[in-house]
């Protein structure tokens, strides 16, 4: 725990957070931009897969997408505002467990599939009348791409997507989609309800578990990871930020630099091929002198990480 600063009369002092420069505020309203580019092309691939597949072809999406979906087979109510609506509480929720800059980015998201779905791509052919297997196939492949590119850049895209986040927080050894086909199981069984055939089910199935699985190809990549050995004398921060935000273990090695013969702390931790970025950008914002080794590492094996499953 740190402790306060005392001055000369004995009052506690609070630590004043160093200011950032012209320069590193630049660069963070900058990366916000892209992130916020990044998340809209996300939702806007995860509105087509609902405008032009899903919706017309009575094949639910899961998550929100789903469960509006299937309302408005029964009432009629664009998918977009129904989508909106249910994820108003949602989002409240994510603001007070997940944090104000993801749900930042969630809100737009959520934003852009609402306005996406229902009006920006009203003039784009749809897939109707079709093979439903084929529409089923291609819904997953948008959610999945869609979602995927959302993750990326630290966003959801609402409903769902943040109680799989929470979960996936507390038992980070759990992929996003393989927490996604459990989440959706009750979504699935309620089309078979609301549709009257055991088929709408079926083809869900399809398209949630291929969604699940381009979705934990662009988020994890393959079974592969990365090794990342980090010299830095702030190794504390990162480290902390490694152990505390990616939930990952870091072992500390000893070492000697041979032009300064000063003993050094190196930081080396494995993570899975999507985190390392992450890495790299923090890491670079706590020391800019830092340096950093990158390696593939062909299989990881150990308790709670993804490539051992």
């Amino acid at each position: 725990m740190k402790k306060a600063n005392v001055n000369e009369n004995g009052k506690n002092e609070k630590a004043v957070k160093p200011q950032k420069t012209p320069q590193e505020r630049g660069k963070a309203v900058l990366r916000w931009i892209v992130d916020l580019i990044i998340i809209f092309f996300g939702a806007t691939v995860y509105s087509v897969g609902l405008h032009c597949f899903s919706v017309p072809n009575d094949i639910v999406a899961g998550g929100v997408g789903g469960i509006a979906t299937l309302i408005n087979a029964v009432t009629g109510i664009n998918v977009g505002i129904l989508y909106g609506i249910i994820n108003a509480p949602l989002i409240i929720v994510g603001f007070i467990f997940l944090g104000k800059k993801m749900m930042v980015k969630t809100f737009f998201a959520v934003a852009v599939m609402t306005v996406m779905t229902d009006y920006g791509l009203a003039g784009m052919p749809v897939y109707e009348n079709g093979d439903r297997l084929l529409a089923a196939i291609f819904a997953g492949i948008f959610f999945g791409a869609g979602l995927g590119v959302v993750y990326l850049r630290e966003g959801t895209t609402g409903g769902t997507d943040i109680i799989n986040k929470l979960i996936n927080k507390k038992y980070p050894h759990f992929s996003l989609g393989a927490i996604m086909l459990g989440t959706d199981a009750v979504i699935i069984a309620a089309s078979m309800l609301v549709y009257g055939t055991i088929e709408a089910g079926l083809y869900a199935i399809i398209a949630i578990f291929i969604c699940s699985k381009v979705m934990d190809m662009l988020l994890y990549g393959s079974f592969e990871g990365k090794m990342l050995l980090i010299f830095s004398d702030r190794y504390h921060e990162i480290s902390e930020y490694v152990m505390k935000s990616l939930n990952r273990g870091v072992t500390w090695l000893n070492a000697t630099g041979a032009y300064s013969e000063k003993d050094k702390q190196v930081i080396c931790c494995a993570v899975h091929k999507n985190e390392y970025s992450k890495i790299k950008r923090k890491v670079k914002e706590i020391d800019p002198h830092a340096f950093i080794i990158i390696t593939n590492a062909g299989e990881v094996l150990g308790e709670g990480f993804h490539a051992n499953q």
